[in-house]
């Protein structure tokens, strides 16, 4: 789903810095920390990435990320954040 959100992103305009936590060395540690973060029990599959943070702050995952899309309020936050400028 990283993919779905990435592509979104770029659609919009965002020039999305991407972190593959299977290909870090303390991938594993941030996941768990994500799992903390998100609420999420990563023990019953629940999803804990992608991760998105917009401004610094933790926004959610993919399904987040679609709401607020789909309720016209991503690109006013994105806008907020400095991730795009129109």
């Amino acid at each position: 789903m990283g993919d779905v959100v990435t592509s979104l992103l770029s659609s919009l305009g965002v020039n999305a810095a991407v972190h593959d936590l299977d290909r870090d060395p303390r991938g594993l540690e941030m996941q768990r920390e994500l799992a903390r973060r998100l609420g999420a029990d990563a023990g019953r599959g629940t999803p804990t990435v992608p991760a998105v943070f917009v401004g610094g702050n933790l926004v959610g995952g993919t399904n987040r990320v679609m709401a607020l899309h789909l309720s016209g309020e991503l690109v006013p936050m994105l806008r907020n954040a400095g991730a795009i400028w129109l």
